[in-house]
């Protein structure tokens, strides 16, 4: 058993020294209080950076109006409402889109209790909202280590002000996870230790709901956490112990399976998740850097999150790389350490450790993801917190030699400010391979103040009996000043580029109302991401990671990178006329150097709520037919750079379906596959325009379309294909055919057609049976040992 955080049966909430309710409380305002400078400047309307900007408010904003049915109408063929969003990139399926955003998280539903208008007024008071919530479940996992509950508050507050908390308000999403983690873990431990029942079934279907992608590394975490603690003995396995909570386990997948089964099935599609390295990428970083970047961050404080301090190579910037606690950084767990043999929390922190360093093992928490991250270590800070908070509470442990020991790692990393550096072209010499040495200088700073801070209080306040509240208040005070100088690093480090971001995004709101009428989809040039969500249009400039995987195939195809945001460059022209763009978007100041780059296609059509409108003379309305094609392998054997070209003139069918389907149209000569410049184009767009369908309409749930045909043909949709499609043609349902590596076709009878395309997630039925299934099963579980409980106390 451990010898300073012996588990043990804790308080009760609502008994005399209970303090949930006050960490919750200390939590809160602190959050608030560092979030109130910002939101005093900015009106409001809190902006940050990067991803929080371009994305988070949007996505929030945007997703409470479309919850509440404020987007495309309802389809009139069919009941499903709700379904897919057309503002998402090229349309998406609006669960598959936004279960690793916001769709399964109780912040966001919690935020549909307000108006549509507010959410971006409100986004610091739900971070605030996180940040207690996140409090108080870390206070409840730790209280069961501690002797005293002041030091579980403690503790709490040290993994709610993390590095790793602080670090990815920039992310916002991820602020989720770490708040409902600690109830995760607290209701195993409740489960293991007191044989308490249906709570952790409770939690790993709210967690698994909340946010499925980071679930994957949380049943990691979990299967460390019960070997290591099963290693030490900390509780006795029984067979009944180990399959009730196999059981439980199960069943609370079981009810957060709602948005697990339609994601699982959509990110097999991602490539992404599927470009795993080989070899020695599985089991070294090809860069060294990324060795002592990562131990630096389980020391030190973060560095913004699109900044670096040090590091000129590896996978740094946008990682969520930190493991730093607040004032103490690992000095009480590095004295916990050493004080503590055979201990379940070394253990568990050390294996972690090991995962970190090796590249396989790192990606196992997300899936084997091939992309570099440590949007992980959330978890073992909870642990670091225990460990620090067990070893201040232990009065025989030493605190001073660790803390001595950091600080001068800490002091160490000055070497890269002073290292000599020769310039390979001119020869000169200079000091210091620093990247940003004001950040550098920033989070030093805080750095060893902190333990200089740490070290005072120890050996000024150890033997007091007040001791962890004067230590509280020293970590909320120093979470403060770190939290507001870390947040303004970053805010204020695109200060020139995000000033007019409110302005540009209200002013947008406007423009919705004066666009002219119809189902189109837009473009926007030199203006801030996600401009479209605000507009409730398709737009071809699209920041986000989890849009339909078919558009990860079409766009890479054409040579336009497409990895987490969408931006085909204007250069692209045939583009705009395949996929169906009306109108292009910029503001006043931008508009000479769009017709200075742009093609004869676009005409200025007029200036209204502070941006500029043009119209694409060569759109083509969504839905029309071809009278040619050619096969995906002719296809792929002509350059990337003419492709969009090709398709405004032929239909690309896979060799099987073509096989099917090419006796409708007639085989794309080779003479006619090389001729393909801009007034070709123009041609091309004239004659797809001849064909296209009468009637358009986007629905929440899919589209409608009308068309008139001479003979049989297929009729393409330049909407990303996706497997929850059902096509129906006059009512009857039809096949879809996948073309052009990623958008649809239907096969129509001449003569005038009906067509509907509804969209419901594929796997839905199966998850929403598993879901209900699950949510009955447990009420009956959790029924019967109340009920168990109630016949034990009256015996």
């Amino acid at each position: 058993m451990e010898r300073s955080g012996t588990a043990r049966q804790p308080q009760l909430l609502g008994q005399k020294k209970d303090k949930f309710w006050l960490t919750v409380g200390l939590c809160a305002l602190t959050a608030a209080l560092f979030f109130l400078p910002f939101y005093i400047i900015d009106g409001g309307f809190f902006h940050y950076a990067g991803d929080f900007n371009s994305q988070q408010i949007s996505f929030y904003r945007y997703m409470n109006g479309f919850i509440k049915g404020a987007g495309y109408p309802d389809s009139a063929f069919t009941s499903v409402h709700n379904t897919f969003s057309w503002a998402t990139d090229l349309g998406s399926g609006v669960m598959n889109a936004y279960s690793f955003y916001l769709y399964g998280s109780p912040f966001f539903w919690f935020s549909l209790l307000f108006p549509q208008g507010w959410l971006p007024y409100l986004m610091v008071p739900l971070l605030v909202l996180k940040f207690a919530v996140a409090g108080g479940g870390a206070y409840l996992y730790l209280r069961r280590y501690v002797k005293n509950v002041d030091y579980a508050v403690l503790g709490a507050c040290l993994y709610t002000f993390s590095g790793f908390t602080v670090y990815n308000v920039f992310f916002n999403h991820f602020v989720d996870v770490v708040a409902l983690f600690p109830y995760l873990l607290w209701s195993l431990d409740e489960a293991l230790y007191n044989d308490r029942r249906s709570w952790f079934a409770f939690w790993v279907a709210v967690n698994l709901v909340n946010n499925y992608f980071f679930f994957i590394g949380q049943v990691v975490f979990l299967a460390i956490y019960f070997i290591c603690k099963l290693s030490t003995r900390d509780f006795r396995l029984t067979a009944k112990k180990f399959g009730l909570l196999a059981f439980e386990s199960l069943l609370g997948v079981a009810m957060g399976s709602i948005l697990l089964v339609p994601a699982v099935l959509s990110i097999l599609q991602n490539p992404r998740t599927i470009d795993l390295s080989s070899g020695w990428g599985f089991l070294t970083y090809s860069k060294v850097q990324q060795y002592l970047a990562i131990l630096v961050s389980w020391i030190m404080p973060p560095d913004s999150p699109y900044l670096t301090s040090i590091w000129s190579e590896g996978v740094i910037k946008w990682t969520s790389m930190s493991a730093y606690l607040p004032l103490c950084s690992l000095a009480g767990a590095v004295a916990y350490w050493k004080a503590n043999c055979g201990d379940s929390k070394k253990r568990i922190v050390g294996t972690c450790a090991v995962f970190a360093l090796v590249p396989i093992l790192n990606s196992a928490f997300y899936a084997l993801n091939s992309s570099y991250y440590a949007r992980w270590y959330y978890m073992p800070v909870l642990v670091l917190a225990a460990m620090t908070v067990n070893a201040l509470e232990d009065h025989n442990t030493d605190l001073d030699s660790p803390a001595r020991g950091i600080s001068w790692l800490m002091i160490a990393t000055v070497a890269f400010a002073v290292v000599p550096v020769q310039d390979s072209d001119t020869g000169s010499w200079s000091f210091g391979v620093l990247k940003n040495p004001g950040q550098y200088c920033a989070v030093l700073g805080f750095g060893l103040l902190g333990l200089l801070l740490y070290r005072y209080l120890c050996q000024k306040w150890r033997g007091d009996s007040r001791f962890a509240q004067r230590l509280t208040a020293a970590v909320l005070a120093f979470a403060f000043l770190f939290s507001v100088v870390h947040i303004g690093i970053g805010k204020f480090g695109q200060w020139y580029t995000d000033s007019d971001l409110v302005k540009q995004d209200t002013s947008a709101l406007l423009l919705k109302n004066d666009l002219p009428e119809g189902d189109y989809r837009v473009d926007t040039y030199k203006i801030h991401d996600n401009i479209g969500m605000w507009l409730d249009k398709s737009c071809l400039q699209y920041f986000g990671s989890t849009a339909a995987p078919s558009i990860l195939s079409f766009y890479p195809a054409l040579g336009v990178k497409r990895d987490v945001r969408s931006e085909p460059e204007l250069s692209n022209y045939a583009l705009r006329g395949l996929l169906s763009v009306e109108y292009l978007i910029t503001t006043p100041e931008k508009q000479t150097d769009f017709e200075n780059e742009a093609d004869d296609g676009w005409e200025y059509a007029f200036a209204k709520d502070g941006y500029a409108v043009y119209r694409n003379t060569n759109y083509v309305p969504m839905g029309f037919a071809y009278d040619y094609y050619l096969t995906q392998t002719e296809y792929e054997e002509t350059a990337k750079d003419i492709r969009a070209n090709l398709l405004m003139r032929a239909l690309v069918l896979t060799d099987e379906d073509a096989a099917v389907y090419g006796k409708y149209l007639t085989h794309l000569p080779e003479g006619r596959r090389e001729e393909l410049y801009y007034e070709s184009y123009v041609q091309d767009c004239r004659e797809r325009r001849a064909t296209a369908a009468s009637v358009f309409q986007m629905n929440n749930s899919g589209f409608h379309a009308e068309i008139t045909l001479e003979k049989e043909n297929l009729v393409f949709f330049s909407v990303p294909y996706d497997d929850g499609f059902t096509a129906y043609v006059n009512g009857q349902e039809a096949d879809i055919v996948e073309v052009d590596e990623g958008l649809m076709a239907v096969l129509c009878p001449a003569g005038e057609n009906s067509i509907d395309f509804v969209y419901q997630p594929d796997g839905i039925l199966l998850s929403r049976a598993l879901t209900l299934g699950g949510i009955v099963v447990w009420l009956a579980y959790t029924a019967y040992f109340v009920w168990r409980k109630r016949r034990t106390k009256r015996a």
